[in-house]
């Protein structure tokens, strides 16, 4: 007779895999075979290609078990992913999650685990934007190191996702043309101000366990429609996603397409957030968040000077902000026009590992 496993320890990774399976949807139009097998297998619709992205997730670098809801590290954990395929115009086939965690985060308190809760901010953001979960990895985070030491495990989680777009039609970061005009979508700069909210009093968000459109950093929404729509329409001539902050982004569009630009500091749009933490003496610039902070998962993309772009894109509101330029031998990469009329260099100030 084998010995009953008490409420307080850990599944197994047979019965997690199982658990994780029967809370993840089965065949798709895009999904043959899913969870079960040594692959999943995946079918493309006819005339399509296959677009293909990764993120990690890494405790204390993306999140922290003490500030963020596990709900809030599950969503931002698939929005990532979500946000690439949205600037290229792609539509989700499958994700795929391999995560390693202590294996306390799989003991049940109140009902859930960690886990379990991680997983219900993936699942709600995957139904929404009809993404099945079609595979992946789990493992148990080390608790000591290459001494042998004990240490505290922490929470590692890569997300792979996969989409399909019109052969030939993605929308890419190398192809924007001197005369286009800059486009951004939503505002900028309101995860960097709640991510400095949440670090002042983490408390205060502790019960943010769904997803609401005022945190964008807890919960940010990838621009899937948007994505669809400048593709469609055939209205963007290069795009990426803003991750790590738009003069960060903005400079890796110039670089690969090899041009420059001209950004109007007046135009760019700061979200409230961002504003509020400026007037409450925070920060000493809101304007600063917008251009350097990160993780807002806007779309950034150009358009040719003759194209009408909308003032909304599937609900969502475009601004332009600027105008891509020829490069000039001794001139900036990117240069920014100041409220004042005087225009200045602007350096790329987002986000960088390793830097």
């Amino acid at each position: 007779m084998s010995a009953r496993r008490t409420p307080r320890e850990p599944a197994g990774e047979k019965a997690l895999i199982a658990a994780i399976r029967r809370r993840t949807a089965g065949r798709t139009r895009s999904v043959r075979l899913g969870i079960g097998d040594d692959c999943a297998i995946l079918r493309p619709a006819p005339g399509s290609e296959v677009v293909v992205t990764t993120d990690f997730s890494l405790e204390q670098v993306h999140f922290r078990r003490d500030w963020h809801p596990a709900e809030s590290a599950g969503h931002r954990c698939l929005a990532r992913g979500l946000s690439d395929l949205a600037a290229m115009g792609a539509d989700p086939m499958a994700a795929f999650l391999s995560i390693a965690v202590p294996a306390e985060l799989t003991v049940a308190e109140r009902g859930s685990s960690w886990l379990d809760r991680f997983l219900n901010g993936i699942l709600a953001l995957a139904s929404r934007h009809k993404v099945p979960l079609a595979g992946g990895d789990t493992a148990q985070s080390p608790l000591f190191d290459e001494v042998g030491s004990r240490q505290t495990g922490m929470v590692s989680a890569d997300i792979v996702l996969v989409g399909s777009v019109a052969q030939g039609r993605a929308l890419l970061r190398s192809s924007a043309k001197a005369g286009d005009i800059l486009y951004v979508t939503g505002a900028l700069g309101g995860a960097e101000a709640e991510l400095l909210a949440l670090g002042r009093n983490p408390e205060a968000f502790s019960k943010l366990k769904k997803s609401a459109p005022e945190h964008p950093h807890l919960y940010p929404e990838p621009r899937l429609a948007v994505g669809r729509r400048l593709l469609a329409q055939r209205t963007a001539t290069a795009a990426i996603d803003i991750s790590d902050g738009l003069s960060t982004d903005l400079a890796h569009l110039c670089e690969e397409s090899g041009i420059a630009v001209q950004v109007d500091a007046a135009a760019i749009p700061v979200h409230p957030l961002a504003q509020k933490a400026e007037k409450d003496g925070w920060i000493p610039s809101a304007l600063h968040f917008a251009l350097h902070g990160g993780e807002d998962y806007e779309l950034l993309f150009t358009a040719s000077s003759r194209t009408k772009v909308p003032a909304r894109i599937a609900g969502v509101p475009v601004r332009s902000i600027g105008r891509m330029k020829a490069r000039r031998k001794g001139k900036p990469l990117m240069e920014m026009i100041r409220p004042n009329g005087k225009a200045v260099p602007l350096h790329a100030g987002g986000w960088e590992h390793f830097g």
